[in-house]
């Protein structure tokens, strides 16, 4: 209503309210101040080691940098985070490439290419919510409804393309020519209109209406023409209820509120709203991680995909030749407080203790401060008591001496206690002595192919040229962790000295 004679200026409608347009920005840039206040002030003050507040004058306050390793350890985090993406990337266009979907048309023609980036951003979070977080091929939505894992991905990434070419790529262009906000939005909805579209900076429909807009995107060779319940309980997946929330926050109830960009599909009553800015913009594989992994921490789910995580895991060191036991617990009545123990891999005279922790992506240091303090502090402790556990009973020559194929000699055996989390927070630190590496770290490093993480094609740059191709053919023999071959000494080393961030030239 109030947005309206901005985009539509009339001499016979309402006059545009400027006054309440001023009070809304007004507000906003209060927001964003508090916001950065918190950020960089308050939450700096006490999550941030490396800073100190230094007193300048009666009121002024300076930071001033203590420590710059533990900044520079923050930001080396971030860059990781950004080569995992292409790593996982690289790894969906490579099963993207042999589905036998890279020469097929998906899709109209014209709308073929945007649904085949989709497609293949689909394929990258399945693979990391798969291979990393444990998910299966199907999981369980609020409601208890059951969504192909796959679909709901896809689902969003088609949404995701949409809104970028029918509202963010047309404001642009009418922004472009009309060099102001208010003609360009005003053009974009007009344009919607003329085709019985709502193009206007919000767009809502009834969940009936919803589920029969989205269900095309629900196609599949069992559902040639699209599965009604799996688009209702996709829409559900997506979905946040703001009434439901504003209920409990009302009532002070405790419980986790999802962020715009983890359920973006906003609910109220039986009206569903899409802010198609956020929608466009946001990072889907994040958003799919923490709906899951953060607010659906509860899920019943859970506790299977956490066991999934190890099994897989575990799977991965046995490829490389490790002998592996899980979930084992001591016998000894002195060891029973160490408690189970997630996974053991053995090869040659080396053992590997490691404690395995799933948890979300965090999007402060606030957050990351908390994971160090407390799961990580508590996985460090949790080793001190298992790896004495796993070493008395190797010396005993007890059955897990036998399961891990060293029931010969015992004497020479070297125990390693890491801790294996999802997250990058806090990489290669040290809680009571034990090393915490991620999960994709120790995934990549048994894999042998970091050099994924290095845009080998260019394609993420944007250097990509058809020679490309055979340069990137050599780069997995040029980069290889173990050109002579694994061994547990060579993987062990790698990790400990994070050999697979090595960027090319240094």
């Amino acid at each position: 209503m109030h947005l309206s004679p901005h985009l539509f200026p009339s001499r016979d409608g309402p006059s545009p309210r400027y006054d309440l347009r001023a009070a809304f920005e007004t507000l906003l840039d209060a927001q964003i101040e508090l916001n950065s206040f918190i950020s960089q002030s308050a939450d700096a003050f006490s999550f941030d080691d490396g800073i100190e507040f230094v007193r300048t004058g009666e009121k002024a306050l300076d930071i001033v940098e203590r420590d710059p390793s533990i900044r520079a350890a923050w930001e080396r985090d971030g860059r990781k985070l950004e080569r995992l993406h292409g790593y996982w990337l690289y790894r969906a266009l490579d099963e993207f490439v042999h589905s036998g979907l890279a020469i097929a048309t998906i899709g109209s023609p014209e709308n073929h290419e945007a649904n085949r980036l989709a497609y293949i951003r689909a394929i990258r979070t399945r693979l990391k919510l798969t291979e990393v977080y444990g998910l299966d091929e199907a999981v369980t939505t609020d409601s208890g409804a059951q969504v192909d894992l796959f679909q709901a991905l896809l689902a969003t990434e088609l949404m995701s393309a949409f809104y970028q070419r029918d509202f963010l790529q047309a404001f642009v262009s009418h922004f472009n020519e009309t060099g102001n906000w208010a003609p360009a939005l005003s053009l974009l909805a007009l344009g919607g209109f003329a085709t019985g579209e709502n193009r206007l900076p919000l767009t809502w429909s009834d969940r009936k209406a919803k589920i029969a807009r989205i269900i095309g995107w629900t196609v599949s060779k069992k559902s040639p023409r699209g599965n009604p319940l799996m688009a209702s309980a996709i829409l559900d997946f997506w979905t946040s209820d703001l009434v439901t929330l504003a209920a409990r926050l009302r009532q002070n109830e405790p419980g986790l509120h999802p962020e715009l960009f983890e359920r973006p599909v906003l609910k109220l009553d039986q009206l569903l709203i899409q802010l198609p800015w956020i929608f466009g913009m946001q990072n889907n594989s994040t958003a799919a991680i923490n709906n899951l992994r953060r607010i659906g921490a509860r899920r019943a789910d859970a506790r299977l995909e956490t066991r999934r995580i190890e099994e897989q895991l575990g799977r991965l060191f046995e490829s490389r030749g490790f002998r592996v036991v899980l979930n084992w617990e001591p016998v000894d009545e002195s060891d029973a407080r160490a408690g189970e123990v997630d996974l053991i891999c053995a090869l040659g005279r080396i053992v590997l203790v490691l404690e395995v922790k799933s948890t979300f992506i965090r999007q402060s240091q606030r957050e990351a401060w908390r994971h160090g303090t407390t799961t990580l502090r508590k996985a460090g402790q949790q080793l001190r008591r298992k790896v004495p556990a796993v070493e008395h009973a190797l010396s005993e020559g007890s059955d897990l001496a036998a399961s891990l194929n060293l029931a010969a000699d015992t004497d020479s055996v070297s125990v390693h206690g890491w801790i294996v989390d999802t997250s990058i927070e806090c990489d290669h630190e040290r809680f009571s002595g034990f090393l915490k590496v991620s999960l994709e770290e120790v995934l990549i490093a048994l894999r042998d192919d970091q050099h994924l993480l290095n845009d080998p094609d260019g394609i993420l740059s944007g250097r990509y040229q058809k020679e490309e191709p055979a340069i990137a053919d050599n780069a997995h023999t040029e980069t290889s962790l173990y050109p002579s071959g694994f061994t547990v000494d060579k993987f062990m080393d790698a990790v400990e000295k994070e050999a697979i961030w090595k960027e090319p030239g240094c």
